[in-house]
């Protein structure tokens, strides 16, 4: 029985896939954060959160890294960690750290660093030969200014250092540009509690359809799993609607996605100890890369690909992890696609109706979660406000989308926000 240290994590669904994982490995792990009350409040009432079923829970300040190593390294010395772990972006350059420290498998701390800033990314990958977008980053409005008359219009806003499509933003023009720039001006610290860089990160935009390359490296390989297709809406911010796996893409594209990302993964170097969700823009020029996540896809992609081919990402993450070769085989699930839609509000208001009726007893539907009415909703402006999302599976080829699209207009017809 190995022993992990899981430090901080997601509170959605990889909060609980992780923790899952390593039972069912069975393994054990120690949970570290700074807060435990995120936690309970997430937690479903009457229930416990699975990451508090941890064989210890430990609170230290995990945003403090000088003190945090010490710590963690007189936490060793007593419960003996194998590995270490985390589902939430903002920690993995922590996870990172402190595996180097312990002398624990895991990819380089520099690497994960890179991965986890955006401008950082676009530097390594450019310096690499990697075809991307023009860029730019400033902190300073007039430089950047000067910097998006330089480049041209329209352009992509983005923080340095937030997720989950957090302001980032399509810009026309100077004005809008301002707004982008006030709205970060005004968000100095994240939901973590952890200062921000006041960075914005321009880029050129990029056409043609997005999807992501979900990969484990293991031992310096990287193994391709699968390419996932993506649906975007929300202008001008970048929702994801919805995703399905595989992604319906002529075997070229899907080849020249895969390539496009085990190029960015080698040029950071994540290749060991690292399940990774890189996404790509399929232009008219060519594949570029969007961004490359250093751990599993979220928004529930993981089960996409588990669904179908029967490859579990969260225990493939455990394993590299440990330093462990991950279970790669595929298995006949009789799936061939699986996909999922996200209920996404346009306004503002309370949820007084959202009647899932049999939804869950349709044919095909894998799982329905739903907002319970009397939640306060807010217009989405990034993958943080979604109402639910509605999962389903096609046995016979790629009909799982159509078939969630057509799940979710039933949904929506049913949607009252006052």
């Amino acid at each position: 029985m190995a022993h992990l240290l899981v430090v901080e994590s997601w509170v959605g669904s990889m909060s609980r896939l992780l923790p899952r994982a390593i039972r069912e490995g069975g393994h054990e792990f120690t949970f570290l954060t700074r807060d435990l009350h995120h936690y309970l409040r997430s937690a479903p009432e009457g229930t416990a959160h699975p990451l508090l079923g941890a064989r210890n829970v430990i609170t230290a300040d995990t945003n403090d890294l000088d003190a945090l190593l010490p710590e963690v390294e007189r936490l060793h010395s007593v419960l003996g960690f194998d590995g270490v772990i985390t589902s939430c972006d903002y920690y993995l350059p922590t996870v990172a750290r402190i595996a180097g420290h312990l002398g624990l498998p895991g990819p380089g701390p520099e690497a994960v660093e890179n991965a986890c800033r955006k401008d950082a990314t676009r530097r390594v990958l450019a310096d690499a030969g990697l075809p991307g977008p023009r860029f730019a980053v400033h902190e300073e409005w007039a430089g950047l200014a000067r910097a998006a008359q330089e480049i041209g219009y329209p352009l992509v806003a983005k923080p340095v250092d937030l997720c989950a499509g957090m302001y980032v933003r399509r810009v026309d023009d100077e004005a809008q540009l301002a707004e982008v720039f006030r709205a970060l001006a005004d968000f100095p610290v994240n939901a973590r509690g952890q200062r921000r860089t006041p960075a914005v990160l321009l880029e050129e935009l990029l056409d043609g359809p997005e999807v992501s390359v979900e990969t484990v490296s293991y031992a310096g390989a990287v193994h391709m799993v699968g390419v996932t297709d993506k649906s975007i809406g929300g202008a001008p911010a970048f929702i994801e609607t919805g995703h399905m796996f595989p992604a319906a893409l002529p075997l070229a594209d899907i080849d020249a996605a895969e390539q496009t990302a085990l190029g960015a993964l080698k040029a950071l170097g994540l290749t060991d100890g690292v399940v990774a969700h890189t996404e790509i823009k399929l232009t008219s020029a060519g594949p570029r890369v969007v961004e490359v996540n250093p751990r599993p896809a979220g928004n529930r992609i993981t089960e996409l690909v588990r669904h179908v081919t029967g490859i579990d990402l969260a225990a493939a993450c455990v394993d590299v992890a440990l330093g462990r070769a991950p279970d790669l085989r595929r298995t006949d699930t009789g799936l061939r696609s699986a996909a999922i839609g996200f209920l996404v509000p346009e306004r503002a208001g309370t949820l007084e109706a959202l009647d899932a009726g049999r939804l869950a007893d349709e044919h095909g539907v894998l799982e329905v979660q739903l907002a319970e009415p009397g939640k306060a909703v807010k217009a989405a402006g990034s993958n943080n406000e979604y109402l639910g999302h509605v999962m389903a599976g096609d046995p016979e080829g790629p009909g799982a989308r159509d078939r969630v699209e057509g799940l979710l207009a039933g949904l929506r017809a049913g949607l009252v926000i006052r």
